[in-house]
């Protein structure tokens, strides 16, 4: 028993307790004060990271609306593939950062760990084809080629594939009815991107994380009504992410069916022409060269008169759109980008810049006629004509007395043109010009529409150029260090070039006037620019937009909004000065440089217009240009270092007219054969539930034919094969 008495353990209880009054207060003014930083001053920040923290969303991806052709037949649509998926995000979080899975995952796919491993990293400026240039936090397809039984393994050994997804989904499709190819036309899709989605985050179509969009041709520029709007299921789930229940859910809205102009049969004919003219122009020899001509590159465009729309595109090299379906592989992509590729990635329908050559000269006509020369007048026609000592010469050293404009484009006079040109050059003050100068030639070429784009619903198209004053003025503060570095008064070709560029390269030069005027020089164009204005002089003078979608229907087929013609301009010429020229476009193909390709051809049933076009390259094989027209349709070719016009262009252009109208050799028509013998107006029928009857079209196969007679049927001498 202690002899301490109570009273003096009193003092120390009571400080005890005081100690303990201080910290229970302030552990309860601490609490007080996070309660009140938490609920009050950031309560609605948290309150909304809480809901996030409780809400997982699941995206349904809208099903992609198809491309049609003119009569319904699917161009582009979807199927339902296996498709093997990796989470990047699940993957990362592992120790080896999902190697080991990805290395057994590609024993069960039967690929390379490397080729698994390349296609879920992720895009940079340092790395290459193939990697991931959708969101990180998006699943990455593997492959879409799986088999039920590589899927089964995959779902039934979930614990050995954390992260791995194998679902069926619907994937894009590029049908290719009749074995064509109409990649260009098309596009093709790929992932969106972070920044793409932060762009569109405002707009009235913003992007899902998985989304698809179109990259090029009419995927890209009719993007937003075929990709339809994803659904979003939200559930609520607890902290161990368990469902407790659904929050809301948004059902998907399929995208709506794109109806073009493009009719299937004829774009078969139009890339086997193309092909075949070019494979034939490689068996020619170029007596310029001392070797075969390469025709490495070319493109061919079917378009109606009256409307601007696109019947067939076609351009070479070309490549399979299905490639890019699911990620491209490395070697694909270096197939279609490398230094060898020739770039089949690009449109050269509309991407494709080249001097005209003789092709040009409904336009120098027209200059001329604007320019107060009349259409009917006598101009000489010699082999050659002299400017300052430099010699230009008629092609193949011909002449033919004195002509009018119609007969010089008939036979396709280079030196009348010469002449013309020479003279407006003169009276615009030659080397020393006037203050104001008429410039007809130039300003005529930009009125036709030259030097800018044609309007025509396909990014990227190219504006081409026209190489008047200003143009001339600004090229040349752009090189003249260049040209004053590289050049030599004594020196090579080029270096003597380079010499009088770097001297007077901004002056215009009676030189570049007269070989601009026959569509040589700095001119360049593209073939849709040319099948623009020569389409315009069939229907008397209206420039349209040229275009491929025709309609946007609806998913339900109920929905049509359809895409009417567009006019961006009239040609400058008088109604007379358009008949004149047409007569002797007429005159091409029946006395003229184009008659040789025509022997037969029903002129007094289907009048046929045409010119040829060879235009010289530097350091290349001249390139052929053929633009025809009817009434109702225009059909231009072109092929990059494949010799003449009339020669490597004109047969295969003779066909593809030959299957639209239903003609054989001798000029006869079987309408039931025809494959477009009148533009087809009707919209196909799309029902309810989004089927389309759509005939099958079967792939091209023409009829042998014997080598046309070179002198058959000529209303007069046989003219020179521009």
């Amino acid at each position: 028993m202690s002899n301490i008495p109570e009273t003096g353990r009193t003092p120390r209880v009571q400080i005890r307790l005081v100690v303990i009054q201080v910290l229970v207060f302030s552990l309860l003014l601490t609490l007080g004060g996070r309660l009140w930083y938490l609920q009050i001053r950031n309560g609605d920040e948290y309150t909304d990271e809480a809901k996030n923290n409780h809400v997982q969303q699941v995206v349904q991806p809208a099903v992609r609306g198809a491309i049609l052709d003119a009569r319904g037949v699917p161009l582009a649509d979807n199927e339902t593939r296996l498709v093997v998926s990796a989470s990047r995000t699940e993957l990362m979080k592992m120790k080896d950062d999902g190697k080991g899975v990805l290395t057994r995952l590609a024993g069960v796919l039967g690929m390379k760990p490397k080729d698994v491993t390349d296609k879920v990293r992720l895009c940079d400026a340092k790395t290459p084809q193939p990697c991931w240039n959708g969101s990180p936090y998006q699943p990455i397809p593997v492959t879409d080629e799986a088999t039920t039984q590589q899927a089964l393994q995959i779902r039934e050994r979930a614990e050995d594939f954390p992260g791995i997804t194998a679902e069926p989904t619907a994937v894009r499709r590029y049908t290719a009815p009749g074995k064509t190819n109409t990649a260009q036309v098309l596009g093709y899709l790929s992932p969106v991107t972070d920044e793409e989605i932060t762009k569109a985050k405002d707009s009235d179509s913003p992007f899902l994380r998985s989304d698809q969009i179109g990259r090029s041709g009419i995927e890209r520029t009719y993007d937003k009504e075929l990709r339809g709007k994803a659904g979003v299921t939200r559930y609520e789930v607890d902290n161990l992410g368990r469902v407790i229940g659904q929050a809301a859910k948004d059902e998907a809205q399929p995208g709506a069916n794109l109806v073009t102009s493009i009719d299937a049969r004829v774009q078969a004919v139009a890339e086997y022409e193309l092909n075949g003219a070019m494979k034939a122009a490689r068996l020619e020899f170029d007596k310029n060269t001392d070797e075969n001509y390469k025709a490495d590159a070319g493109a061919v465009v079917v378009m109606e008169n009256k409307t601007g729309r696109i019947i067939s595109m076609a351009s070479q090299p070309t490549y399979d759109p299905n490639s890019w379906v699911g990620g491209i592989s490395g070697k694909d992509y270096a197939k279609l980008t490398g230094k060898d590729s020739n770039y089949p990635l690009l449109n050269r329908a509309i991407q494709g810049q080249a001097a005209p050559g003789s092709i040009f000269k409904v336009i120098s006509s027209t200059a001329a006629v604007n320019a107060g020369y009349p259409f009917d007048g006598d101009y000489p026609c010699p082999s050659s004509y002299s400017v300052g000592g430099q010699v230009f010469k008629n092609f193949e050293s011909k002449g033919y007395g004195s002509i009018g404009l119609g007969r010089a484009l008939e036979v396709s006079c280079d030196t009348v043109f010469y002449g013309l040109a020479h003279q407006e050059w003169q009276k615009d003050g030659g080397t020393k010009p006037k203050k104001k100068t008429n410039d007809w030639f130039y300003k005529t070429a930009h009125q036709f529409g030259l030097g800018k784009e044609t309007g025509i619903d396909l990014p990227n198209e190219v504006r081409g150029r026209v190489p008047d004053r200003q143009w001339k003025q600004s090229f040349w503060e752009a090189n003249k260090d260049g040209w004053c570095r590289q050049g030599k008064k004594n020196g090579d070709y080029v270096e003597k070039i380079a010499y009088e560029n770097c001297l007077e390269g901004n002056r215009m030069r009676a030189g570049d006037s007269v070989n601009y005027s026959i569509g040589q020089g700095d001119i360049l164009v593209t073939p849709i620019q040319m099948a623009t204005i020569y389409a315009a002089i069939a229907n008397g003078g209206t420039l349209y937009n040229p275009t491929i979608g025709k309609a946007v229907v609806g998913a339900d087929g109920k929905t049509v909004q359809e895409i009417k013609p567009a006019s961006h301009g009239k040609l400058p010429f008088t109604g007379e000065t358009r008949d004149q020229i047409d007569e002797a476009l007429a005159g091409v193909t029946t006395r003229g440089s184009a008659a040789w390709r025509f022997g037969g051809w029903p002129q007094d049933k289907i009048p046929m217009h045409a010119k040829t076009g060879t235009a010289e390259v530097y350091g290349k094989q001249t390139t052929s240009w053929f633009v025809s027209y009817t009434e109702d349709y225009t059909i231009i070719m072109t092929i990059a270092q494949g010799g003449t016009g009339s020669g490597a262009s004109g047969p295969a252009v003779r066909n593809i007219y030959e299957a639209m109208y239903g003609l054989d050799e001798e000029g006869g028509q079987d309408l039931k054969k025809a494959l477009l013998p009148k533009p087809q107006t009707a919209l196909p029928k799309i029902e309810a539930d989004g089927s389309i009857d759509a005939p099958k079209i079967e792939p091209y196969e023409p009829e042998e034919k014997e080598s046309p007679d070179e002198t058959a049927q000529l209303a007069g001498p046989p003219a020179r094969r521009d």
